[in-house]
């Protein structure tokens, strides 16, 4: 049985992991895959990451010395799982916003056919969950 993993197609370019830039690493990874329903892995070096599942991981690497620049990060998730995630949200009490400027508390909007939500991270990272990939021309 071969370990090697399977090759990539030249003319394919897809993201792998990145790193996210938080306070105290493992508070936001626990937080990211509490509110997703996810598992944090082992900690990589410096790194403490969250699977996505579909290859890609973010990868929580701790910044104590320097303030934070909150990013937006946005998932594709399951419509039979969004309901769970909201209700994940509301029962740690962090409030979600049916748009980015945060101005519609405790609303999801209908973008694309589908439902979406966006809420803070610890390090005031802008999270979205969204069940519809968004339309691009």
């Amino acid at each position: 049985m071969s370990l090697a993993q399977p090759a990539v197609p030249a003319t394919v370019a897809r993201l792998d992991h990145t790193a996210v830039y938080a306070s105290d690493r493992r508070l936001s990874a626990e937080f990211l895959a509490a509110v997703l329903g996810l598992e944090v892995g082992a900690p990589f070096g410096p790194f403490l990451p969250v699977d996505l599942g579909n290859g890609v991981t973010l990868d929580y690497y701790e910044k104590r010395d320097e303030p934070i620049q909150p990013q937006h990060y946005a998932f594709l998730v399951p419509e039979e799982q969004f309901d769970a995630m909201i209700a994940r949200l509301e029962a740690i009490g962090v409030t979600y916003y049916a748009d980015p400027s945060h101005t519609a508390p405790g609303r999801v909007n209908d973008l694309f056919g589908g439902r979406g939500a966006y809420f803070d991270d610890p390090d005031g990272h802008n999270m979205e969950i969204m069940t519809r990939p968004y339309a691009r021309p």
